[in-house]
């Protein structure tokens, strides 16, 4: 078992109290938006094995099998197919889908052919591996998550009464569901600019009048605030507005548009960085990619909570095998929980403080100090904090 030594990602969409604040650290006054945990080549952790800090991808490469476990290592070759994060949003992050296996692999290699650099501010693709992810809320969470139905598009737009939106909301009630969610969220891609700021008018109008789409046109208010101007606001509008309480939970599959407005969570995903986005960024914008890739469907939001099971851990639901999601809480299910060594795995403490044993000794997490265990190493947690626990789910589907 290993303590971690984890880098700060300093987004400009970050908080810059959140991550401080569940730490105990003093803000130092810029944004910080992530703390990776893992072994992702862009800012891996580190570990001290008795020769100086490591790169936890360096030993994972020097002894898959030993760290991975043979299952895991057959499953997904020689390297950790999960990325933990906490994640502190103090503005909206991009409007953004991922792919599918397929489609990455498929996209990597033809960027390769046409001999973009991995590292390239406009590469789509610096990666051949799908990113499905899952946030799990630490305080309250807003974001937005999949398409409305047609109808239920229609019906916000209609409620910002914006004569320009008129012809939109009668071919989302004309057409069927996927050609209208698709012919209007591809015109909604390059409005003319006076359409983004007559709907930046109106939603601020409608955010502070009571009626049925208040709360939304609220979230919908911070976007616009954040990104004045940014034609992402209109897309934006067709997607489902979330909010998750402590605790709660939301997968997000490949080809679901999704944004998160603000909050502090915690994030586990498939190690890639393959990112397609439409707006309310800076970054590169490749709307001919994402329209290949997005799902037009209405989806039903599925808020996840976690289920018991033996031993003391609660478990989220997860639709991939790439990782699995858990929290742990010494105390309120027995004095101690005891953790599989079916495959590895990185326990991060969210609030008070966790005593983690395996076979070599103890290390007691604060908030915020997260530990490695390769597979093979169970460990027993003990304290009075809560954890969070990735690992791969070699049990599914």
């Amino acid at each position: 078992m290993d303590r971690l030594t984890n880098t700060v990602r300093r987004y400009a969409w970050g908080s810059t109290t959140a991550l401080p604040g569940l730490t105990g650290a003093k803000p130092d006054g810029t944004p910080q938006a992530e703390l990776w945990m893992g072994a992702h080549p862009t800012a891996p952790s580190l570990v001290e094995r008795g020769d100086g800090p490591r790169s936890l991808g360096a030993v994972i490469e020097e002894a898959p099998g030993a760290e991975l476990g043979e299952a895991v290592l057959r499953r997904f070759g020689p390297r950790l197919p999960f990325l933990l994060k906490l994640l502190a949003a103090e503005a909206p992050l991009s409007l953004q889908v991922h792919p599918d296996l397929a489609q990455a692999a498929a996209g990597h290699a033809r960027e390769n052919a046409r001999g973009i650099p991995l590292d390239a501010p406009h590469r789509t693709y610096p990666d051949a591996n799908h990113k499905p992810e899952m946030i799990v809320a630490l305080g309250a969470f807003d974001g937005l998550c999949g398409f409305r139905t047609a109808a239920g598009c229609a019906d916000l737009l209609g409620a910002l009464r914006v004569a320009r939106l008129d012809r939109h909301r009668v071919a989302l009630r004309a057409l069927p569901e996927e050609t209208a969610l698709r012919q209007v969220f591809s015109a909604f891609l390059t409005p003319h600019r006076s359409l983004v700021a007559e709907v930046t008018r109106a939603v601020a109008r409608e955010a502070a009048c009571p009626g049925p789409f208040r709360e939304q046109f609220a979230a919908y208010e911070t976007i616009a605030r954040a990104h004045p101007g940014d034609a992402g606001l209109l897309p934006a509008l067709m997607l489902n507005h979330v909010r998750l309480a402590p605790g709660e939970g939301l997968f997000l599959g490949a080809g679901v548009p999704h944004a998160y407005i603000r909050g502090l969570g915690v994030e586990v995903m498939a190690g890639s960085d393959n990112v397609l986005r439409c707006g309310l960024t800076s970054k590169h914008v490749d709307t001919a990619e994402l329209l290949r890739v997005i799902r037009f469907a209405a989806t039903e939001v599925r808020v996840e909570r976690p289920v018991a099971v033996t031993g003391g851990e609660e478990v989220y639901a997860c639709a991939v095998d790439d990782f699995r999601l858990s929290v742990v809480r010494p105390g309120a299910l027995g004095p101690e929980v005891t953790l599989d060594a079916a495959a590895p795995q990185i326990l991060v403490c969210t609030s008070g403080t966790v005593r983690v044993t395996g076979a070599d000794g103890s290390l007691d997490l604060p908030a915020g100090a997260s530990a490695y265990a390769p597979a093979g190493e169970p460990l027993t947690v003990s304290g009075s904090g809560t954890a969070y626990r990735a690992t791969v789910d070699i049990a599914f589907p």
